[in-house]
């Protein structure tokens, strides 16, 4: 940090110079001088690496920050940040456990964007774990890690786990041919509007967010299938939608049977009511797209 707050002006002006306008930056490991990442030397840190960002017009995406305060009020540059047990954590440990995903929406997230960076399609690392290069890292042999949660689910975390910023984190070769991730290329992570339809802290969520005309939907569940019936009346009254869902497959299990989904199209209106079906860890997205 030291070494960064030295060059922090000439660095941003430079960036600045060349049109680039977005930054994201990352704090892992220590500090110095036994200082902690929420401590007032990090506080003063962070507020002095926005406004200088602020003074080149440029946006941040910060990992390993403090926890969000409301600093995007005064410096709205402050796009997103991690802030809490990311998508990150499933690389060297037990992992996140399908409860966290459904508990965040009630926690972190109440304080301002998460880049949680979900949307891992690899959920058993079947093709990291043939690298050559992949060892045993911090606490956990990496033949035992994993995603724990379906695949259906990591899609409705993109809704779910609101940033005005999505990354799709996964290896390139995953996603490539990949009929799900077209909803990736249809989302819009710049929504204008959002409500909260249903959930339980811990147990399941259902949020619907609205970008221009297209409306997205994720909901998902923790260890426990779930049943969770849903008004499309968030619709507009006088158009008739283009419904995209990505479901957990008839058989799909977080434990089991990860990778199992389906996509089902189908056309509604604001008077119909949906039946959004989740398996064990899982969860359901659906794309509406007016016709």
């Amino acid at each position: 940090i030291v070494n960064y707050e030295k060059q922090l002006d000439k660095s941003y002006k430079w960036y600045a110079d060349l049109g680039i306008h977005s930054v994201k930056t990352g704090y892992a490991g220590g500090l110095p001088n036994g200082h902690n990442h929420h401590g007032q030397y990090n506080v003063r840190h962070y507020r002095k690496v926005v406004k200088t960002a602020a003074k080149y017009h440029t946006t941040l995406d910060v990992h390993e920050p403090i926890k969000d305060t409301g600093i995007r009020r005064t410096y709205p540059n402050m796009m997103t940040r991690e802030g809490a047990r990311g998508m990150e954590w499933n690389a060297w440990s037990e992992g996140n456990p399908p409860e966290h995903h459904v508990l965040l929406p009630f926690t972190r997230l109440l304080s301002g964007p998460m880049d949680y960076t979900p949307g891992i399609f690899d959920i058993l690392y079947e093709r990291a774990k043939k690298s050559p290069y992949r060892k045993k890292w911090n606490m956990k042999d990496s033949k035992d890690c994993r995603i724990n949660s379906t695949l259906a689910k990591q899609i409705a975390n993109w809704v779910i786990l609101y940033s005005p910023l999505q990354m799709a984190a996964d290896m390139i070769e995953n996603y490539e041919g990949h009929p799900a991730f077209q909803f990736f290329r249809d989302f819009d992570a710049d929504c204008d509007w959002s409500e909260a339809l249903a959930g339980e802290p811990g147990e399941y969520v259902v949020i619907v967010r609205r970008a221009g005309d297209k409306y997205f939907l994720g909901a998902a569940t923790n260890e426990d299938a779930r049943e969770v019936t849903v008004k499309l009346d968030f619709l507009e009254t006088d158009k008739t939608y283009r419904a995209v869902i990505y479901a957990d497959g008839k058989e799909a299990d977080w434990i089991t049977n990860p990778t199992a989904y389906e996509i089902i199209e189908k056309q509604v209106t604001a008077e119909d009511i949906l039946s959004v079906d989740m398996a064990r860890g899982g969860g359901q997205a659906i794309t509406f797209m007016p016709l």
